[in-house]
């Protein structure tokens, strides 16, 4: 008789240290050793301990932190009778560039409590009630695959390949084979599914390369800044998205204190980097940096700073005598500066100043400054293109370090997100041969529009990519190392609505080591090993330029009833009939054998595999720092962009026509073929609009203690970075709020109660709920966990169907319970 299981509402508290202990499974014998061998500050566990760690400990293995901060740090894992007692960083390399220690922030540091979690998933478990109620069923794990592999066969006999659809997340970004690859390759392997473009972080940006620099680019290296004059980042926030020793973080502190570049950071909170790394802090409203660059550049041109020559050389559409044929008069960047546009307005430095909050005298001092520094690196975190509008702010930011002239030459850059110097480390084959056997694609983000009404989705409606429109909405999810299905989604009622109804997606599949909000939706829920529980080989990132490589190790054996994904997919292939065309006839581990010798024929001088154990992590730095664009600066003849005019395109012909054909139901979505300040809705306007209801832009920024919702369940992350709502002091004296009350912030999509913190360090007329808490409601629904996605409105962007996360209006009252 299997039990049904039932999670208590309201369960996300820390758990006492009896109930830690008891929920992880530990032995009493072993409990006292965990309870004094933590990383975070108990007697007896210094400095000089976090370097040695304990004497006694049976083994010490490398593996490392993978969740998506994009650094890949190195850890290593100390084990005692079969436990890990402790976390160690990395203890090589140095203090210098090239060859940065990779030391891990707080979230690597504290995995044994993720490891041990009480909301570790311990066994394969079915649905015991309405979807979505939280209510389970224990099964075998014969079970589990028998189920998953008849839905699978279910599905693509009835419906096709392309009614199947893996899921969008970033729970095990960081590894390779442990990486979310073992289930797109399952998939695969049976005839394919319908893929996806873009991602939650990166949408817009991503969208808006080719419309202009005809492909995917980057910045130069933050490591480059150091032949800088002047670092300008807009929303750029590495110390505390990217907080790795030898990643942003650590190159960003490095190049400060070496070379004392002046940064100045552009944003509307004064982030950690903006407080420890820059030199000014310039606050605007969210969703407004494409005005403020038009305020910058008409400041630029009135007085003569501006790089003409460079704009005359390698760009199009900055003045009427640079435009595409075909496109009437007054089109040009130019003219939309001097008001000869569409709407008949002079952007002025007091017009960017009432869009943006940034007064003017500060806009035409910013100018300057800009203008004047030779080179100067401008840089753009993904914060500003996570609006509605966000293609239109990556492109501004783009066109600002054109007009400047700073794209292509040594401490300059493109304004688009830093570059890096990677190692070309084999990845894990998600298919075999060119391309995937289903070509077909929508946005990562729609995906909830697939469900829902897929056969009317279209190219120019809804984004398909590969055909016309899709013959069938989405049946069958592989939702693996994801919380995107409910949390880390926008407008979650609208989401739990899609979700709830079984006859739309007939059936979800959920994989993962924690019982995330998304874990409730699952008919199917499968408890996942860690990584520490398995084998890999993990290429490093950094924003620098020195790649690494991490050979993982199996730290412990899998804990509980659990399995890796490769073991699960292999047991679905062999009831699909497609074992060995998954696994090629290798294990796990030799897959990374294989992987390594076919990264060792791209990079000579990669030590052995006995080595790689041996060392752990083996770094290689490049000559020279990155510098994006170099040869199409040198010779834009030779090395012409791919674009129609060969070179960087102000003014887009492609999104020009783009919008005489595409779609909208909303009638202030259009593609813009200029980087202009676009309206749209719930925005700064919306919000000072007489007698709004919601005047206040609500915005979610990254949060030290996460990384998006990972890690957001462990009790000391929570204890040391408690959720709040960041008030400006003006906004909350005229609502009576004191630093530390309790507030509700809602709106018509929902509300939540939690601290607020009433600080300086927001823009006025702004709110901001750290993203990534986990969603946690009363009784009344109400959100006591502050998962700002409650209150994100789900519209996705024009151009690249994108998640506008930043562009929602909330209202703010103290709460008086």
């Amino acid at each position: 008789m299997t039990e049904t299981i039932e999670k208590p509402a309201g369960s996300r508290v820390a758990p006492s240290r009896r109930s830690f202990l008891k929920w992880s499974g530990v032995a009493t014998g072993t409990a006292t050793l965990l309870a004094s061998s933590t990383n975070l500050g108990m007697p007896g566990h210094g400095p000089a301990a976090a370097a040695d760690g304990m004497a006694d400990a049976d083994k010490t293995v490398w593996n490392a932190c993978l969740a998506n901060c994009q650094s890949r740090c190195p850890l290593r894992l100390q084990v005692k009778d079969g436990t890990v007692v402790r976390i160690l960083p990395d203890n090589t390399g140095s203090d210098e560039l090239g060859d940065l220690q990779v030391r891990a922030c707080v979230r690597g540091r504290n995995q044994r409590e993720r490891i041990y979690s009480p909301d570790r998933l311990k066994k394969p478990m079915k649905r015991a009630g309405e979807r979505g109620e939280d209510k389970w069923e224990e099964i075998s794990w014969e079970e589990a695959f028998d189920t998953i592999a008849s839905e699978m066969k279910r599905v693509k006999e009835n419906y096709g390949n392309e009614a199947l659809w893996y899921h969008y997340g970033s729970g095990s970004t960081g590894g390779n084979i442990t990486k979310r690859g073992t289930w797109p390759r399952l998939l695969n392997t049976y005839g394919g599914y319908l893929g996806q473009y873009g991602d939650y972080s990166t949408a817009q940006i991503t969208a808006a390369y080719p419309y202009f620099f005809g492909d995917s680019t980057s910045s130069n290296s933050l490591e480059d800044a150091q032949f800088s004059q002047l670092q300008v980042m807009f929303g750029n926030n590495p110390l505390e998205t990217r907080m790795s020793g030898g990643g942003e973080l650590g190159v960003v502190q490095k190049v400060r204190k070496d070379f004392n570049v002046k940064t100045i950071v552009i944003d509307p909170r004064y982030s950690e980097t903006a407080l420890a790394a820059g030199d000014e802090w310039v606050p605007l409203r969210p969703g407004t940096d494409a005005a403020l660059v038009a305020g910058l550049i008409h400041v630029m041109i009135e007085e003569g700073l501006h790089d003409q020559d460079f704009l005359d050389k390698y760009c199009v559409g900055f003045d009427e005598d640079h435009m595409p044929d075909g496109v009437p008069e007054n089109n040009s960047y130019r003219a939309y500066l001097e008001g000869k546009g569409e709407d008949g307005t002079e952007k002025t430095a007091e017009w960017a100043a009432d869009i943006t909050g940034v007064p003017a005298d500060r806009i035409r001092q910013l100018a300057r400054e800009i203008a004047g520094a030779k080179p100067a690196a401008i840089t753009q975190g993904w914060g500003p293109q996570r609006n509605a509008t966000g293609e239109n702010s990556s492109r501004a930011i783009f066109l600002l370090a054109a007009a400047t002239g700073n794209v292509g030459i040594k401490g300059g850059g493109t304004g688009a997100r830093e570059g890096n110097t990677t190692l070309p480390v084999a990845a894990f084959p998600l298919f075999d041969g060119e391309e995937p056997p289903v070509t077909t694609q929508i946005s990562c983000f729609n995906w909830i529009d697939a469900i829902d009404h897929g056969p009317e989705m279209t190219a120019t409606n809804g984004g398909v990519r590969g055909k016309d429109r899709l013959d069938v909405g989405i049946k069958l999810m592989v939702v693996n190392a994801s919380n995107t299905l409910t949390n880390q989604h926008n407008d979650l009622n609208k989401t739990y609505e899609t979700l709830a109804d079984t006859d739309k997606c007939e059936f979800i599949v959920v994989i993962d080591h924690q019982h995330t909000d998304s874990a409730k939706w699952a008919d199917i829920l499968l408890p996942s090993t860690t990584n520490f529980e398995e084998f890999d080989m993990i290429p490093g990132a950094s924003c620098g330029d020195t790649g690494w490589v991490i050979w993982g190790q199996q730290a412990i054996d899998p804990l509980y009833d659990t399995k890796t994904g490769y073991e699960m997919c292999t047991e679905i292939a062999k009831r699909l009939g497609i074992e060995e065309e998954f696994t090629q006839g290798r294990t796990q581990e030799e897959w990374r054998q294989y992987l390594y010798e076919q990264s060792k024929e791209a990079i000579p001088d990669l030590p052995s595999a006995d080595e790689l154990e041996e060392l752990g992590i083996w770094r290689k730095h490049a000559d020279t720092p990155f510098i994006s664009l170099k040869e199409f600066r040198e010779d834009p003849e030779a090395n012409p962009m791919p674009t129609d005019s060969g070179k960087l395109e102000i003014f887009s012909k492609q999104l020009y026509d783009m919008n005489k054909e595409w779609e909208f139901d909303d009638d202030l979505d259009r593609l813009a073929p200029l980087p202009e300040q676009v309206q749209t809705y719930e925005d700064w306007k919306a919000a000072r609009a007489d007698g709004a209801k919601y005047p206040l832009q609500l915005m979610g920024h990254h949060y030290k203690g996460r990384t998006h919702s990972s890690y957001a369940n462990l009790p000391r992350n929570k204890e040391a970075h408690p959720q709040k709502a960041w008030v400006n002091p003006v906004d909350a004296d005229e609502r009576g709020i004191d630093n530390g009350d309790f507030v509700d912030v809602f709106n018509d999509r929902g509300r939540m109660r939690i601290p607020a913190l009433v600080t300086p360090r927001i823009a006025p007329g702004v709110v901001s709920v750290p993203q990534g808490a986990w969603h946690d409601p009363d009784k009344d629904g109400i959100d006591m966990g502050g998962c700002v996605n409650l209150l994100t409105k789900y519209h996705p962007s024009p151009l690249a169907k994108g998640n506008p996360a930043n562009t929602a209006l909330v209202e703010v009252e103290k709460y008086r319970g």
